[in-house]
């Protein structure tokens, strides 16, 4: 089999995540896929039943149901999501010292699944692109990493070494088994910098988030091109990374799908009147003791001013989140408050 950068950058690759048995793996993907469908149904059937009857209201004038579901979610303890921070993997103590010394975790596993047939998220294929970023550049994968950092003036975020100094670096924290908050273990993340390996500060991201949201729009300002500088990518570039790949999935978001080391949900609106999917791009972070999340939603350019040079990129609203906290829920939160400020926007 051949497996390409591109495979790999959008989990198509049948690199295991960190589970090794694929029996498992395919009785969740059933488990979720059912899951998924019942919901539908269920769905479908309430709003039927809303047709016909009319809804009973809550004071704040949501479907009592819903109301009641939120307010369920809302008093969940947090940090039970799931099983995936029960592997092992996630808890290694080993230093490794480079990404391709790393790869002798998983490099005599069998592949899942022939390469294109199926997407599974996989961290270890973020680490073999990484691999392949090291050998081709010549350059310590870190090393690589922290000069684009530099580049893009995000002066705050380092590789999280856990022997250097980092100021203002914040201690992390889980749940246990009784529920209780404590202080997450101790781990080495050498044997995937690429997957979850950097300390970083909201300012950084945005700085980030800027950069690719100014490198994407930069090409339809065709009046200013001669005014603006060049994205620190070419707009097709972004462009791409940002189109969704057949056969992918998104975790985090049912609209989305999942296209080059991002989550994308496409423009799209089946019928008048019927909820509208902006176009945005994201991804969330999840490490043992900390989560996050990095939103992008662009603004829908009006072609006049983009052509009479009224306004200039980046146009939208970013939104990022970062939380000492293990296995918390952001996406969805951050596209609130990205749509908040889109509204606001909107009305001036």
């Amino acid at each position: 089999v051949t497996v390409t950068t591109r495979l790999l950058v959008s989990h198509l690759s049948g690199i295991r995540h960190y589970e090794k048995d694929i029996t498992k793996v395919r009785e969740e993907k059933e488990k979720a896929n059912r899951a998924l469908k019942l919901t539908k149904t269920c769905q479908d059937k309430e709003q039927k039943e809303k047709e016909g009857k009319g809804t009973e209201k809550t004071d704040s004038g949501k479907p009592k149901k819903d109301h009641e579901g939120e307010v369920k979610r809302q008093n969940s303890k947090p940090g039970r999501r799931g099983k995936e921070f029960e592997q092992e993997e996630y808890y290694l103590k080993e230093k490794f010292e480079s990404v391709i010394e790393s790869l002798k975790i998983f490099k005599n596993d069998p592949l899942f699944f022939k390469p294109g047939d199926q997407f599974l998220y996989s961290t270890y294929g973020f680490t073999l692109l990484s691999a392949v970023v090291e050998r081709v550049s010549g350059q310590k994968f870190t090393d690589y990493m922290m000069k684009m950092f530099r580049d893009l003036d995000m002066l705050s975020t380092v590789v999280d070494d856990n022997e250097a100094m980092i100021y203002n670096r914040a201690r992390c924290y889980v749940y246990n088994k009784k529920g209780r908050l404590v202080n997450a273990p101790y781990v080495d993340n050498s044997y995937k910098w690429a997957g979850g390996g950097f300390l970083s500060s909201v300012g950084d991201l945005l700085k980030f988030g800027n950069a690719l949201l100014y490198s994407y729009q930069a090409g339809q300002f065709k009046k200013t091109n001669d005014k603006l500088l060049p994205g620190y990518l070419k707009p097709g570039t972004v462009a791409m990374m940002w189109t969704p790949v057949p056969k992918t999935e998104v975790s985090w978001d049912r609209d989305g799908k999942y296209a080059m080391a991002w989550a994308v949900v496409e423009k799209k609106q089946q019928c008048g009147f019927c909820r509208p999917q902006r176009h945005y791009a994201s991804h969330t972070g999840g490490a043992v003791g900390a989560s996050s999340v990095l939103l992008i939603l662009p603004e829908e350019l009006d072609s006049e001013a983009v052509d009479t040079g009224l306004v200039a990129p980046p146009r939208g609203v970013i939104v990022t989140i970062i939380c000492n906290m293990q296995s918390v829920s952001l996406n969805s939160t951050a596209l609130k408050i990205a749509r908040e400020f889109d509204k606001e926007r909107r009305a001036q």
